[in-house]
């Protein structure tokens, strides 16, 4: 009878220490205060009173950075936020060797991000944002290694700039744009004009080709234009009519 009981309370003590921890968890064992060992997935024991346990979630989190109002080497204010995601790889240093390490992450993460935008000019960190993620993340991640933390991936994904500043940057932009028409149209009247140069030494020696040519234009003229259009026949061209009419004249009058 007396061992019933004593069967009864172990049997209790021994399902008290029974925990469970699932596939993306790993529980952190502390004996008496010291690290014993890191215990899951699945079901595994705990001895009661003696031993106690910290749970850490393994999967990668997503944090997003809050805007930043920080200013760019070239002295221009700007807004910024970005997107971090971060998992654990090492439970025991993420629990030993810093405290709360989801807000340690996030302050430092917050830091770098300022003072890296500090490092670039705005037009840096406009054209060369994926360098700039990359460099983040490298800093970030270098500092967060002895925590157990890797970071994978930091994105930003704003950048607010001055409305002073954004009309100046659209007139810069209609400025080269404009530069690079101009520069387009000089090219090819340039290259018209030496199109046209060619065509003129092709025709100097051959008279009757320019005036085809020129008979070609006022055709042109002539249907785009619904307007009267007084031809000049060269010296050369009415002689030639006039003989001709004159042959003509004499034939009938033989015959």
């Amino acid at each position: 009878m007396i061992l019933l009981p004593i069967i009864a309370i172990i049997i209790v003590i021994l399902l008290t220490g029974l925990r469970i921890a699932q596939e993306y968890q790993r529980a952190i064992v502390f004996r008496l205060g010291r690290f014993q060992g890191i215990k899951g997935p699945g079901l595994y024991w705990i001895i009661p009173l003696i031993e106690a346990q910290q749970k850490v979630d393994i999967r990668t989190k997503t944090v997003n950075l809050e805007q930043q109002e920080t200013i760019t080497k070239d002295s221009v204010t700007i807004k910024v936020n970005a997107v971090l995601w971060y998992k654990i790889i090492n439970p025991e240093n993420a629990i030993i060797k810093v405290a709360e390490y989801n807000s340690a992450v996030y302050q430092f993460s917050v830091t770098s991000l300022r003072n890296l935008i500090g490092q670039h000019t705005l037009d840096e960190v406009l054209r060369e944002r994926e360098q700039i993620n990359e460099r983040l993340q490298q800093i970030v991640d270098t500092t967060t290694e002895p925590w157990g933390i890797k970071i994978e991936m930091v994105e930003m994904k704003d950048v607010e700039i001055p409305e002073a500043m954004q009309r100046a940057m659209a007139r810069e932009a209609e400025a080269i744009r404009e530069k690079r028409a101009r520069i387009v149209k000089a090219e090819a009247e340039l290259e018209a004009s030496i199109k046209l140069t060619q065509g003129a030494k092709e025709m100097e020696g051959s008279p009757i080709a320019l005036e085809l040519r020129r008979m070609q234009m006022l055709s042109e003229i002539g249907v785009d234009n619904n307007t009267t259009t007084v031809i000049l026949m060269p010296s050369d061209f009415a002689n030639a009519a006039k003989s001709f009419s004159e042959m003509v004249t004499r034939k009938k009058l033989t015959e």
